[in-house]
Order: structure tokens, then sequence, then C-alpha cells
């Protein structure tokens, strides 16, 4: 007999005592396991089972998905308002705007407003203006410094952050950069004093109405215009590696930026309060009288640009170095090594760039607009020219024999049909209509400033001889006669050596 048996059916069953007296009576009998509840296992066998077929029917049959996340949506382009791409240079921007900025400050493009520096730009204008729609790209913070394209993304924006930190380690100058800067300012500072320097006097010549032209401070301005060309070649010739290109290339872009740079340096002593301008010697002239001295039409644009030059705050450094940038310039017309004179611009842009960033840590826009200075003053320099024109008519002498040969220059009058009568063929190579066509009023303006100080340290006189050359520079020779001097000077500055005192400063007729 066995001792026990277990009863097997649908579920666990109690196990019965067989061995007990009675077993096999038909009677109830006790459990083998007094212990066990019957009840708990069997509930706790069919939650098992429950939560087993549950776990199937999940695996079995997948969850729906999540929907996707809705596409990014930006801003418009702060520049034309179209769709904009992501955030580039700092700003929301289309792809148009994106691509137009890098182009422009990567090249260094110099752009001109032909109506009045004030044109709409949308997604349909955008393209008719170059000039407008940088001048907007700078207006609504967009910097070559502020960050790479970034679409939005995370990692990228943390990896930015990290980088500004690290900014301000970056901004400083190497030796070699060093030496240009201090170089650089020293021939600005040496060829133009400071307005701290100089001693202010004032003269009521015509001061209170406009006239349309005031000889006397016609003849002052004429004066000092050829003190201010000779400064200007000096500072030029103080620039490293410039008297390195020919001598064909060092007149062609002395001729082309004389204006622009003289315009900078004059526009540099205005004084707001009084709304007055100083020149080198300390004399100091209103809106009125410079009117009156022969810039007319042209005094107001003058005053608006140094107006705009406040905010910049510029030094000495920066203004020479801005100087240099102008004269310097690979994009000036009939060069014959436009790529040596880049090659020789790249390190003071590099070195304005840094100078200007550690000089104001928190405005990294200062540069491109400093850079945009140079379009406004090729746009002032082409007025200038076309007021030459009629102030040629209104002067009773001829114009300074230096101020002379820059106005001889066709491709500056192009525009005006039959001014080209009146002056001579151009000496040398000519320079871009846009800044050598300027010389006229612009350049008397800054010859006066430059004057005060050529005024004070250099009286000499040109000789009889040395005026006949330069009336007799009309002929057909002029060029082969400027570039075969003995000191191999541009402009024909047959005396002309390092030093100023040794120079003569061929005054006006």
């Amino acid at each position: 007999m066995f001792d026990c048996m277990e009863a097997l059916g649908m579920g666990p069953r109690q196990l019965y005592d067989v061995t007990s007296r009675g077993a096999c009576m038909l009677r109830k009998a006790n459990p083998f396991f007094g212990g066990l509840d019957p009840f708990a296992w069997t509930g706790s066998a069919s939650i098992q089972s429950v939560e087993t077929q549950s776990t199937s029917s999940e695996e079995m049959v997948p969850s729906s998905p999540s929907p996707p996340p809705p596409p990014r949506v930006y801003k418009p382009c702060f520049v034309c308002q179209d769709k904009s791409s992501g955030y580039h240079y700092g700003v929301s921007s289309c792809e148009g705007c994106k691509g137009f900025f890098r182009r422009s400050i990567q090249k260094n493009m110099v752009y001109t407003c032909h109506r009045d520096k004030n044109c709409q730009i949308n997604k349909v204008t955008r393209n008719r203006c170059q000039y407008c729609r940088l001048q907007k790209c700078f207006e609504v913070g967009m910097s070559k410094e502020g960050e790479r394209p970034v679409r939005n993304d995370r990692n990228k924006k943390k990896k930015d952050i990290k980088e500004e930190f690290v900014l301000p380690e970056s901004y400083e100058l190497s030796g070699e950069l060093e030496e240009l800067v201090n170089k650089v300012s020293k021939a600005h500072q040496d060829t133009f004093p400071s307005l701290l320097q100089l001693g202010k006097y004032h003269t009521n010549s015509s001061a209170d109405h406009r006239v349309q032209l005031d000889l006397g401070l016609w003849d002052k301005f004429s004066e000092l215009s050829t003190k201010c060309i000779i400064k200007i070649v000096e500072f030029a010739k103080r620039l490293p590696g410039f008297t390195t290109l020919t001598i064909a290339d060092q007149i062609t872009l002395l001729k082309s930026a004389c204006l622009d740079i003289l315009m900078l340096r004059i526009c540099t002593r205005y004084t707001p309060e009084q709304d007055t301008m100083t020149f080198s010697d300390g004399l100091t002239l209103n809106r009125t009288q410079m009117h009156n001295a022969g810039f007319g039409p042209l005094t107001d644009l003058v005053f608006a640009f140094a107006g705009q030059l406040l905010p910049l705050e510029m030094d000495d450094t920066e203004t020479g170095l801005l100087s240099a940038i102008s004269l310097i310039s690979g994009d000036r017309m009939d060069l014959e090594e436009p790529q040596k004179v880049d090659k020789l611009q790249e390190p003071l842009l590099e070195a304005l760039k840094i100078y200007a960033r550690r000089r104001r840590p928190n405005k990294p826009h200062m540069f491109p607009r400093m850079l945009m200075k140079i379009t406004d003053l090729r746009g002032i320099s082409t007025k200038g020219a076309e007021r030459a024109v009629t102030l040629k008519m209104e002067i009773p002498g001829p114009m300074p024999p230096l101020i002379r040969e820059m106005l001889e220059n066709p491709e500056a009058f192009e525009d005006q049909a039959g001014s080209s009568a009146d002056s001579s063929p151009a000496p040398a190579p000519a320079p871009p209509p846009a800044s050598s066509s300027e010389a006229p009023a612009a350049m008397k303006t800054e010859a006066d400033d430059e004057e005060d100080s050529w005024g004070t340290e250099n009286g000499s006189e040109p000789s009889p001889e040395e005026e006949d050359d330069y009336d007799d520079d009309d002929g057909g020779e002029e060029d082969q006669g400027r570039a075969s001097d003995s000191d191999g000077e541009p402009w024909g500055l047959e005396g002309y050596s390092d030093d100023p005192r040794k120079s003569h400063s061929g005054r006006a007729q």
C-alpha cells in the first residue's frame, strides 16, 4: 500500500492522510499539511496566471508611438524679414543675408549707396543697395566675432558659450602686430597733432552768413593744402612695406586715398558743442566759415560724417590704422600688384580688429563699423570731386600744384561731361572714382588741418624752378618724369625726404 497518495485535479489539491484509522472510511479527511491554506494557494496561482497573460498581451501588442515634436519656428530674418533658416552671426537671418554678410566681411567689401544711405531693405529690395543692406546687418547685431552659424543646436550653443569666455584671452596682439601698431600710431601722431596739443584761435571772417566764397579763407586753405598732402605722403612712407611697392602703385594709392585720409583727419577734430573744426595750426572755423572757405554744398555732408565718428570714440592709434587701411587697399584701379597690396593690408586689418576689441571688450561691433567709415569717406570724396569742378571757376587763380595733380584724373570726372577740359591728363595710374575724385573741397578741408602742423614746422618756400616744374607737368611726359625722380618719390616730390623739414612745401600760387 502506498503510505500516502496525492489526488491531482485541475488545480492544486490537498494531501490526505491514509494511515490513520478509518482512512478508508467515507469521511472527510484532515489535510496532511494542516498549516497550508488552500484558498491562498489557489488565489495566488490565479493572480500569477492573470499577470502572465497581461504581460504576454503587452508584448504582443506594441504601444502607439509618441507624436513627433513640432518643427522649430525661427523669427523672420532681422535684415530683410524673409524666412529665417536659423541664427547666423548672432542673429536670426535667412540664407541670403547670411551669405551676403559673410562675403562682405571676409573680402572687406566696400559698397556705395547711390541715394541717401537710407534705403529700405526687405526681401524684395535687399539686392538693390548693398551698402544699406550691410549697414542694416550691423544695425541688427550681426558680427563676424559673434558666433558661427548655429541652427539652435543645444550642444553647439553650449560650446559657443564656453568659447565666449575664452575670447578676451585671444584678443592679444602678437609681438609682430604690436610693433606694427606702434609704428602706424607714431607715424600718424608725428604727422597729425591731436586736438589737445593745439592752441585754438578763431577768426571773424564771414562767420555769420554764408557766401559763395570768402577769398581770405580760401587763401588760407590753399596755403594749407600742399602741406597737408606732403604730410600724408610722409605718413604713407612710414607705413611698413609701403615703399616696397612700385612707384606707380604708390602714386595710385596716394592719389586714391589722400582725400579720404584728409577728411578723416579733419573730422576727428570736430567739436560738437561749438559745431566747429580745428586745423593743425589751431585755426578753428564754424560751419558757416567752412562753407565759405570753399566747401560749399559739401559742408553739411562733412559735418554729418564728423558727427557719426563721435560714437566710435576712436583714439589716435585707431585713426592711424584706419587711415593706413584706407590707403593700402588692393581694390584701387590700375594697380600693378594688387595682390601685394592686399598682403600688406591684411596685418593692418588684424591689428585694428584686435586693438579695437581689446580696448572695448563689451562692444564687438566697433571694428566692422569702423571699416564702414571707409565707404562713407569714399562717398564724400566723390562729392568733393564734383565740388572741385565748380570751385575752379570761382577761385581767381589756379589750384595748388599737388591738389591739381590729384584732380588731373579723368576717371574722377567720368560722370561730368566737359569738365575734363579744365584739368590736365592724369599723371599716374588712375585711382577708383569713388576715392580719388574727391580731391577738391574735401581736400581743402583736410588740407587746412594738416597745414596747421606743417605751418609751424615748415616755412620753406618752393623755388621758382620747382613751381615751374609743377606748372609744366601738363605734358604727356608727366608720368615718365615722376617715375624717374632721382629719389624715386611719388608725385614729383624731388626734394622730399623722410625728414619733413628737408622737403619742399610747395606753396599755392
